[in-house]
């Protein structure tokens, strides 16, 4: 007699724990592992996701699958492999893991419609009932305006987006039968249909060349391998992607292609598709539910061969995959925190490669410290290229002492003069120059002359930001807002409160009183909120619509534009003020990778560096872009303090209402940990988080340091800790297993 197959069930919500179901026979050739299920729970039908098959349970009476939701599993064998692996390093339930894997938009396969709305008059009718409603329904002339500007009409989630409207607007208008709603079937992936100039394969170097040969060797032997493309800005990594996805792509394998940050997506669709036309499919979180579940069943089902997003782009379910590409590795954007699963794009990454037997390729001109060591003892096959393609020159940098500078101006200044006239000469030529300030905002903070402190946000720990654009202060933990402040809300002293510190804001404004006939533009987090707004600026400065562009670390991740022969970094030591074991490596790759921008077209380029510490060793050799002498001079600091890559870290982060509860909580974990833990591990006192306190909740956390190979046992006990927190709900837990800050 056969034994009774029986399915480990894994709910969508509610449970973090496996259920097991018995498959009925008619379900036999379908309930496969992936494979999503409906199931009776407490008397209810519930879904969930087969995670695993066996063929007995402890249970002596099992209820049974009562249907499938599809013919066929949604999540691949190599993800549930994946999957079971991020859980347990990552210190994280499955059905999270699950979550990311298999986000709630995706899980329906049934086709969507939207609404296509049209005008229902013509143009002149339409401009009249325009101005008749302008005064008396200023929110529907709105929406009529954009029907105006698009005579062939717009899809709705379109309509509403542009004109700020709501349903409510649209219904007015539906019942003055002014418009129409059309119900159309469609496809919002939409990258496949956008038309490209097509590009051909570019001739290359002797160091490309060497790399690409190597890449291409292990794709086509299917057998996981890890590279790390060590090349300087501007060295031509992307044409060394480009090739090793056709050698993927002609060997029948998919492609993911990763991002760090959403504002190079565009950039990266448009250079891949003018080269593989068709075939891509975008994967982030800027993208609404219903395009993110077209390009996610598009993928499932082998039509886009190539994939283009941020992290999550990751655990997509790609057909065959044969080749990952991490760009800019290095890159901070790819670590999740604090929401869980807290993983690391770049390293699980190289993890997926493993069960898929794919290639994998992380790419940075300023590797991390951990990817570059492993290429040295031998994990990764290290490929360098030295030189800039097509014979460009590495630009001209300069160190600007800010302290001389401010002695001469007898006083605070923003610009040196030498970057002063530097910015007059690309005006005068028609050149374009970046400006980098990684602080948002006016001013950032308000203070009183008089006590010396600063208006903070009552919820959290951290001085409000004067934002010129709203006119008041801003917390940018919580987005607490509140109007200026006459007298000091601390001593009470009136007329005492003045500003300090720049911002990016402050920066464009000074700029314009210094050259009132300059165009630039501002990139950060102020301008950029709402959907496509990055694409939009950095295609305005491309074609040459603005002269500078001011910017916080989002200029600084792999973005081309040929026409800048000018980098500024201001304040660029701001980031060495951080205690941070990292703070030193972040530094150098945010002024290596900015100063990379300039020169990348025929016209040679330069970089001007503010800074108060020009003498610093870590200034000096960011100057000479020499990666080679900071990794030899940091690698040493690393293995004294004992930090990553010598050993693994661990973050335990405690929240919640009182304060004295979760440092009491934080100790007595500690102090359960060092009970249970071999001597090997090395667990630091509890201290307050470098933001202590975030919408009322109080935060303490402590680090723990072991080697890589003692740490199943640990997360063992880590897991049983969780769950005990969990059920108290009192204070919470967040465990970061390779935490990228040890300080916030």
């Amino acid at each position: 007699m056969q034994p009774i197959a029986i399915a480990d069930v894994l709910l969508d919500d509610a449970i973090d724990r496996t259920l097991d179901y018995k498959i009925p026979e008619v379900l036999q050739t379908l309930a496969l592992p992936g494979a999503r299920v409906v199931i009776p729970v407490r008397g209810k039908l519930r879904k969930g996701t087969i995670v695993s098959l066996k063929s007995s349970s402890s249970f002596t009476r099992l209820f049974s699958i009562e249907k499938m939701v599809q013919d066929e599993p949604l999540i691949p064998q190599d993800l549930l492999q994946l999957s079971s692996w991020m859980s347990r390093y990552y210190c994280c339930d499955l059905r999270k893991v699950l979550q990311a894997m298999l986000p709630a938009p995706s899980r329906d396969m049934e086709a969507k419609t939207q609404l296509f709305i049209r005008s229902a008059l013509s143009k002149n009718g339409l401009q009249e009932l325009c101005y008749a409603l302008r005064e008396k329904a200023p929110a529907q002339a709105k929406l009529l305006d954009e029907l105006l500007q698009a005579p062939q009409g717009l899809l709705l989630s379109e309509l509403l987006e542009r004109s700020g409207g709501t349903h409510a607007t649209l219904k007015a208008l539906l019942n003055k039968k002014c418009i129409t709603a059309e119900k159309l079937e469609c496809d919002r992936s939409h990258v496949s249909e956008l038309d490209y100039f097509q590009t051909k394969p570019k001739s290359l170097n002797a160091e490309q060349s060497v790399a690409l040969e190597r890449i291409v060797t292990t794709i086509r032997s299917n057998s996981f391998s890890t590279h790390l493309l060590h090349g300087v800005t501007g060295s031509g990594k992307t044409e060394v992607y480009l090739q090793a996805i056709q050698e993927a792509l002609e060997s029948g394998k998919g492609v993911i292609f990763l991002v760090p940050e959403v504002s190079l997506t565009a950039q990266t669709v448009e250079r891949l598709s003018s080269r593989f036309p068709k075939v891509t499919a975008v994967i982030h979180h800027r993208l609404s539910a219903g395009e993110r579940r077209d390009s996610w069943h598009k993928i499932r089902k082998g039509e886009a061969k190539i994939v283009i997003g941020a992290r999550s782009a990751l655990l997509t379910p790609v057909v065959n995959l044969g080749l990952i590409i991490v760009d800019e590795e290095h890159d901070g954007a790819y670590k999740q925190s604090p929401e869980q699963p807290c993983y690391h794009a770049r390293d699980v990454a190289v993890m997926r490669g493993k069960f898929s037997n794919a290639t994998v390729v992380l790419g940075s001109a300023t590797p991390s410290i951990e990817s570059y060591y492993n290429a040295h003892v031998g994990k990764y096959i290290l490929s360098s290229l030295e030189q800039r393609a097509d014979h460009a020159l590495l630009p001209h940098v300069s160190i600007v002492d800010l302290k001389h500078e401010r002695d001469k101006a007898k006083g605070g200044t923003l610009f040196s003069e030498i970057l002063l006239e530097k910015i007059e000469k690309r005006l005068k030529i028609g050149e374009q120059t970046l400006l980098l300030l990684n602080r948002r905002g006016y001013h950032t903070c308000q203070l009183c002359t008089q006590c010396k402190k600063t208006v903070s946000c009552p919820s959290c720990d951290i001085s409000l930001t004067f934002h010129l654009e709203e006119n008041a202060l801003i917390c940018h933990l919580c987005a607490y807002k509140t109007p200026l402040f006459r007298s000091c809300p601390h001593c009470n002293k009136e007329e005492s409160m003045r500003f300090s510190g720049a911002g990016t804001e402050l920066i464009e404004k000074s700029l314009h009183a210094i050259f009132p006939t300059i165009r630039t533009l501002r990139l950060d987090a102020d301008t950029t909120r709402h959907k496509g707004s990055h694409e939009k600026l950095f295609k305005q400065f491309r074609s040459g619509k603005a002269d500078l562009l001011i910017g916080t670390q989002m200029i600084a991740k792999g973005l081309h534009f040929p026409a800048v022969t000018l980098v500024g970094i201001l304040q660029a030591d701001m980031g060495l003020q951080i205690p941070d074991f990292r703070a030193g490596e972040q530094t150098f790759q945010l002024i290596t990778q900015v100063s990379g921008r300039s020169g990348r077209g025929a016209l040679p380029g330069e970089v001007v560096i503010q800074t108060m510490m020009p003498h610093h060793p870590l200034i000096q050799m960011a100057q000479q872009g020499d990666y080679a002498s900071f990794y030899n001079s940091e690698l040493p600091l690393r293995k004294q303090f004992n930090y990553p890559p010598f050993c693994q870290l661990i973050k335990l982060q405690f929240s919640g209402a009182s304060e004295s509860d979760v440092r009491r909580k934080a100790e007595s974990v500690r102090k359960e940990l060092i009970d249970k833990l071999p001597p090997n591990f090395q667990i630091l006192p509890p201290t307050p988080s470098g933001h202590a306190k975030i919408q009322n909740q109080f935060r303490f956390q402590f680090l723990i340091k072991g080697e890589k190979r003692a740490m199943p046992h640990l997360t063992e006990e880590l897991g049983r800790i969780q769950a005990q927190m969990r059920a108290k709900k009192d204070v919470q837990l967040v465990i970061d297993v390779d935490p990228l800050s040890t300080y916030f």
